[in-house]
């Protein structure tokens, strides 16, 4: 029996404490902020730190992937031009000047593109809006149907057989036209299939 009268006054005194009215206003009062406890310095790993780290693994993996390419083939473009820049008069004593010589300059352009490539593909690779987004991808990505192997394998057979109708009637429709601009005197060349 105590332990119910204990109850029913709990009870009470919560529909009390939400019932309560700002006395000036004539509002219910509003509950009190949350304080948040503060964030030690250095308690989120600092510049290099990985934004959510494990989340969206495949989707970044492959924006990385992709990243790096560009950068391996931007490199490679800058190099092959730098090299032909780099064979200029004015350049070229400069480089001698100080003992760069030809595919050193070039060395270093390439360097320093892909030093501040790097960094700069790390910095927006780890901004919030953007791991967020391929978090949100990756879990999108998780959601879709895929075909099993007999439903692609029909639908290859499919798209492959359309296409060689279309190609044979384009073809008839060709040699159609062929002839037929021959007899009208269009075309002074003998259809192929007529013989020469």
């Amino acid at each position: 029996m105590e332990w119910t009268n204990t109850k029913l006054q709990t009870k009470d005194l919560m529909s009390d404490a939400e019932d309560s009215e700002d006395e000036e206003s004539g509002e219910p009062s509003k509950p009190a902020p949350v304080a948040y406890a503060p964030v030690p310095v250095g308690a989120t790993g600092g510049y290099f730190h990985i934004y959510k780290k494990g989340q969206g693994y495949w989707t970044r993996m492959g924006t990385v992937a992709a990243i790096g390419l560009l950068g391996l083939l931007t490199g490679n473009f800058l190099y092959g031009e730098i090299d032909r820049v780099l064979m200029g008069p004015g350049i070229s004593k400069f480089l001698d000047g100080i003992h760069l010589q030809d595919p050193r300059g070039a060395y270093l352009v390439v360097t320093i593109f892909a030093a501040g490539y790097a960094w700069l593909a790390f910095h927006f690779m780890n901004k919030p809006t953007s791991v967020d987004f391929l978090i949100a991808t990756d879990s999108e990505m998780k959601k879709v149907n895929w075909t099993t192997k007999k439903e692609l394998m029909g639908s290859t057979k499919v798209v492959i057989g359309f296409v060689v109708v279309v190609a044979v009637l384009l073809f008839v429709y060709d040699m159609f036209f062929q002839f037929l601009f021959w007899a009208i005197g269009v075309l002074s060349t003998k259809p192929f299939f007529l013989g020469h």
